[in-house]
């Protein structure tokens, strides 16, 4: 199942860096804020990360990211699965 939320960790925020590039294409848009602050997993073959990302300097602009990330054996970096946009801060982070 999903893990309860927790604050995001440098290595979270490191895994959503490294899929920002993905949700800038598929958004045609750029991100100059774009601060994990929370997540939550789930253990596939591989992990499912949920990522709450605040995208702005306002409370109210945050998108929620699902990453999957395979088992490190196969050496590929995380892939942006979904997300959702117009979020807000207070949002709960939930399956998607």
């Amino acid at each position: 199942g999903l893990t309860a939320p927790k604050p995001a960790t440098k290595e979270i925020q490191e895994i959503a860096d490294q899929v920002k590039l993905q949700l800038e294409e598929k958004e045609n848009n750029s991100y100059p804020v774009f601060i994990a602050t929370e997540y939550r997993s789930q253990v596939v073959a591989g992990i499912n990360y949920f990522i709450k990302v605040c995208i702005s300097n306002s409370n109210n602009d945050y998108i929620h990211l699902k990453v999957f990330q395979s088992l490190p054996h196969e050496n590929k970096g995380p892939t942006l699965t979904e997300y959702q946009t117009g979020k807000t801060r207070d949002d709960p982070l939930n399956y998607f």
